[in-house]
């Protein structure tokens, strides 16, 4: 259901590839856009997931890390103050700031049945993986008295399949998002276990 359609599938201008924000003007934007404490854990922790998988699965480069962290880091940014708007609004203000457009493809693209944008590149997939699962791994953290400490994949599994745990979580999107990637839906909870904990 497209909720928050965005009606095109180009974004910013072929010339600015390559350019991405500083890491200041990244946490800046960040921090003026969203108030909200638990949404900007969730975007730092899809921004640690993007870069280590970068890294450790894609063996890219410094700067195409830093290209998948910008697109984690603000998938989101504009939803805290403008869901009707999420996610036209960040979409604009980095094509106003020159961004590569592959960074902001990535973030039009993580939601293919709300925006109407489809993921195409590997970072454009992983975004699209990483977001919802992130959210569930971490839900269930929460409800351990250790938190991420001894956490397994067993455990993240078994309130996957409970349709009420963390119930906002789409587990169909989890699903298309792992079968896009070509990745096991297994595969990707142990990656953020592991990943996740020290972001």
């Amino acid at each position: 259901m497209l909720t928050h359609e965005i009606g095109r599938s180009e974004f910013g201008k072929a010339e600015n590839s390559g350019t991405i924000l500083s890491h200041e003007e990244a946490y800046g934007l960040l921090n003026d856009w969203v108030k909200n404490d638990r949404l900007k854990l969730h975007m730092r922790q899809v921004a640690h997931l993007m870069k280590s998988w970068a890294k450790e699965m894609e063996h890219l480069n410094e700067k195409e890390q830093l290209k998948w962290e910008l697109a984690g880091l603000l998938h989101d940014a504009d939803w805290d103050q403008y869901p009707a708007e999420h996610c036209k609004r960040i979409i604009e203000e980095l094509e106003k700031r020159n961004v590569d457009p592959e960074v902001i493809h990535a973030i039009a693209s993580h939601g293919p049945r709300y925006f109407g944008v489809e993921p195409v590149t590997k970072m454009d997939k992983m975004l699209y993986a990483f977001d919802e699962l992130s959210g569930l791994v971490h839900a269930y953290s929460l409800m351990r008295p250790n938190g991420y400490e001894g956490l397994e994949l067993k455990g993240v599994i078994k309130r996957f399949k409970e349709k009420t745990f963390a119930a906002n979580v789409s587990r169909d999107d989890i699903r298309d998002a792992c079968e896009r990637a070509g990745i096991a839906l297994e595969e990707l909870i142990k990656f953020i276990i592991q990943h996740q904990v020290g972001s």
